[in-house]
C-alpha cells in the first residue's frame, strides 16, 4: 500500500503503446523512435533556417546539437539499466529522488500543454489552405462565419478531438499512428517535388545571421523537433534485447532518418520561398490538390496526436496535484474519474482558447524548445551526475573514467540551463516586440 503523500507518479506513454509479446528488434525500435520524434517541428524548420542566418549556419547548429541528443539518449538508457527503470520519470525518481521527479512532472505538463496548443494552430492553418483550394471565391468574397479560423478550430476540436480525450486509456490510438508516418513522408515528398517544379518567386536567401544572437534562433526548433527523450525509455523497455549496444543502434538509425527528413524539408522548403517562407511551410505553397492532400493528412495527424499529449500531460498534472495535496494512492483512485473529466475539460478549453488566439506555431515552438532542452540536457545530466557520484561513493576501481563522465554530466546541465534561459528570453523578447505575423501567401 502506498503511504499518504508518496503517490507514485506514472507519466509518459506506457499506456499508449502496448509492449509486443516478444519484444521489438532494434530496427523496429528505431522506427518507433522516429515516429515519436517527427512532429510539428518539421513544418517550422524552413523558417528556422531563415531566422538563424541561412542554411550553412542552421545545418551546423543542427549537427552539433544532434550529437548531444544522441548522447543524451544513451545516458538515459545507461541510467535506466541501473535499476531497471521502464520510463523517463522512473529514471529520474530512481536516481534523483521524488523532488526531481516532481520537477520532471511539472515540465512534462507544461510541455504537453504547449504541444497540444501547437496542434490546434496547425489544424487552423490546414483548414485555411483547404478553403482556399476548394472554395476560394466563397472564402474570399463572402467570408461566412463558418469558414472563420476560430470557428473551424472550435468545431473540429469539439467534434473530432475532445471525445478521444476522456478515456482513461488511449491504446486505440496506436492503430492510427501509421497516419503520422505516412503524413511525414508525404510532406517531405511534396516539398521535394515542388522544389523541382518551382512556380514561386522566392524571397532573399540569407547567407549569414544579422546578429550572432540570431544563430540561436534555430535552437528551439531543433530541440523541439528532436525531443523524444521522455518516451524513448518506454521504447527501450520493450526491446527484445535490452542492452546499450542494441539501443545505440536503434537510436543511431532513428536520428539519421530524422536528420535526413528534417534537413531535406528545411533546405528545399527554404530555397523555394526564401524570406517569404511561413512558420508552417505547407501554407507557403499555392493551394492545389497535392497540397490539399498533405493538409488533410497533417490535420488528421494533429487530431490523433493531441489526445496522446493530453494523456501524458494529464498524468503529469496528477503527479503534481497528488504531491501538492499529499494524496495517497487510495485518495487518487477514489475521485479519479471526476478529476480526470475536470482536468480534461479545463485543459481542452485553455488550449482551444490559445489555439484560436495564437496564429503562428513559431510563437509556441520558441517556448517549447526551451523546455525540450531540459528533457534533452538537464535531466539526463542530473541522472548521470548522480549515478557517477554513487559509483565514487561505492569505491569504484576506475575513478578516472567516472570523473570524466561526471564532467560530461555537469557540461550537459550547464548547456541545458543556458539553452533554456536563452531561448525562453528570446521568445519573450520577440513577443514583446510584436514579431511579424506571417500568413498564407496565396490569400484573397
Amino acid at each position: 500500500m502506498t503511504q499518504k503523500g508518496t503517490f507514485a507518479c506514472q507519466i509518459g506513454n506506457a499506456s499508449v503503446l502496448a509492449a509486443p509479446a516478444f519484444g521489438t528488434g532494434w530496427i523496429s525500435s528505431a522506427f518507433l523512435v522516429v515516429n515519436a520524434t517527427i512532429g510539428a517541428g518539421l513544418l517550422y524548420f524552413p523558417l528556422a533556417y531563415h531566422l538563424s542566418g541561412g542554411i550553412f549556419i542552421a545545418v551546423m547548429m543542427q549537427s552539433i546539437i544532434l550529437v548531444f541528443v544522441m548522447i543524451a539518449h544513451l545516458i538515459l538508457g545507461y541510467c535506466a539499466d541501473i535499476k531497471g527503470s521502464n520510463n523517463y520519470q522512473d529514471v529520474i525518481h530512481s536516481l534523483c529522488g521524488a523532488r526531481a521527479q516532481l520537477a520532471c512532472a511539472v515540465c512534462i505538463t507544461l510541455y504537453c500543454f504547449g504541444t497540444c496548443t501547437t496542434f490546434l494552430i496547425v489544424i487552423g492553418d490546414q483548414w485555411e489552405m483547404f478553403f482556399l483550394t476548394v472554395a476560394r471565391d466563397l472564402y474570399c468574397n463572402a467570408r461566412p462565419f463558418y469558414m472563420g479560423r476560430g470557428f473551424v478550430i472550435f468545431i473540429t476540436s469539439c467534434i473530432f478531438i475532445m471525445p478521444m480525450c476522456f478515456p482513461k486509456r488511449i491504446d486505440f490510438l496506436k492503430y492510427v499512428s501509421i497516419v503520422g508516418v505516412l503524413g511525414t513522408l508525404y510532406v517531405v515528398g511534396l516539398v521535394i517535388t515542388k522544389y523541382f517544379d518551382r512556380h514561386t518567386n522566392a524571397g532573399p536567401i540569407a547567407t549569414h545571421p544579422n546578429s550572432w544572437m540570431n544563430v540561436f534562433l534555430v535552437v528551439p526548433d531543433i530541440c523541439f523537433s528532436y525531443q523524444s527523450h521522455y518516451s524513448v525509455i518506454s521504447i527501450y523497455s520493450c526491446m527484445e534485447k535490452r542492452n546499450l549496444r542494441e539501443f545505440a543502434k536503434a537510436v543511431g538509425l532513428a536520428m539519421i532518418v530524422c536528420k535526413i527528413i528534417y534537413t531535406v524539408t528545411a533546405i528545399l522548403g527554404y530555397l523555394q520561398f526564401g524570406a517569404n517562407v511561413t512558420s508552417d511551410v505547407l501554407v507557403s505553397f499555392r493551394p492545389e490538390t497535392a497540397v490539399t492532400i498533405a493538409v488533410i493528412i497533417m490535420a488528421v495527424k494533429a487530431s490523433t496526436t493531441y489526445p496522446i499529449l493530453l494523456f501524458c500531460g494529464r498524468t503529469g498534472f496528477e503527479c503534481v496535484w497528488a504531491s501538492f495535496w499529499r494524496m495517497g494512492e487510495d485518495d487518487m483512485i477514489h475521485h479519479e474519474k471526476i478529476r480526470r473529466v475536470i482536468t480534461t475539460v479545463v485543459w481542452f478549453g485553455l488550449t482551444l482558447f490559445l489555439g484560436i488566439s495564437i496564429s503562428s506555431i513559431g510563437d509556441i515552438i520558441q517556448v517549447l524548445g526551451a523546455f525540450a532542452a531540459i528533457f534533452i540536457f538537464v535531466f539526463p545530466g542530473m541522472c548521470l551526475l548522480k549515478a557517477m557520484q554513487n559509483q565514487l561513493e561505492s569505491g569504484i576501481s576506475q575513478p578516472q573514467k567516472v570523473y570524466w563522465l561526471r564532467g560530461l554530466a555537469v557540461f550537459f546541465i550547464v548547456v541545458g540551463t543556458f539553452i533554456f534561459g536563452l531561448t525562453l528570453s528570446q521568445a519573450i523578447i520577440r513577443d514583446l516586440k510584436g514579431a511579424t505575423h506571417d500568413s498564407l501567401h496565396y490569400t484573397c
